[in-house]
């Protein structure tokens, strides 16, 4: 019984590593909304005034690049899109596709690029695996809280084509666009929702797009992320 309990502790215990090979890749998503002229100001009803985003290169693997993946809520009616990543270092990001039904982005930096977070299987995790969330909850900066898959291939109601993983890892406004990531690092979805019924806070059922979804996504916004013979074999194809 104490071999199991240690076990169950080691397994738990992968915060530090995780946020070590994941958490430069997050960035602060920075909406400046029409009829203002800076951010954090007429986000509409039920948007925060920030967001999250991810770096991710169409290789899928860890290395520099300027594209970031986020929500499409979060910038969607956005007249200029900042980001700010680990650093602090803010520049401006230009919207390269958006896809309502699936409520994605996709964004190019002008003038920075970041380490890609690494994606490494199309598959759905486990029910019970240990996962963590990383995003900028209440434009507080970059966050890490952990907990375990809830269950998948979940389909909430928040738009037309899901295909959600939930979580416990506590979740927070400004988190969407965020990564939810395994021990080790790797993408496993996208952050995107907070199902509540009295406020919109974390109660323990959230929801993030999963990569199959994503890769899916991605490929109609950019022929960057489609499959080719050098490519990555997770990438979709756009035959």
């Amino acid at each position: 019984m104490l071999v199991g309990f240690s076990q169950h502790l080691a397994m738990a215990d992968h915060g530090a590593q995780t946020y070590a090979r994941s958490g430069e890749s997050v960035v602060k998503v920075l909406p400046t909304w029409p009829g203002y002229d800076r951010p954090g100001f007429g986000a509409p009803a039920g948007t925060a005034p920030e967001g999250s985003g991810v770096f991710l290169s169409p290789s899928l693997t860890r290395q520099e690049t300027r594209y970031i993946i986020t929500s499409a809520h979060v910038v969607g009616d956005a007249t200029r899109i900042e980001v700010a990543d680990l650093n602090g270092q803010r520049v401006d990001a230009r919207l390269v596709g958006i896809d309502a039904q699936s409520d994605f982005a996709l964004i190019e930096t002008q003038d920075l690029t970041g380490l890609s977070i690494a994606i490494t299987s199309r598959q759905a995790p486990m029910i019970g695996s240990h996962v963590c969330a990383l995003g900028n909850p209440f434009g507080l900066g970059n966050s890490l809280s952990c907990g375990v898959v809830s269950a998948v291939n979940r389909k909430a109601g928040f738009q037309p084509i899901e295909d959600f993983i939930q979580t416990d890892a506590a979740v927070n406004p400004g988190m969407s666009g965020g990564a939810l990531v395994d021990a080790e690092g790797h993408l496993l979805g996208m952050i995107n929702a907070i199902f509540t019924k009295q406020a919109d806070i974390d109660a323990g059922v959230n929801f993030a797009i999963s990569t199959d979804l994503l890769l899916d996504v991605l490929k109609t916004l950019s022929p960057e992320f489609c499959r080719s013979p050098d490519s990555s074999p997770l990438l979709s194809s756009c035959e």
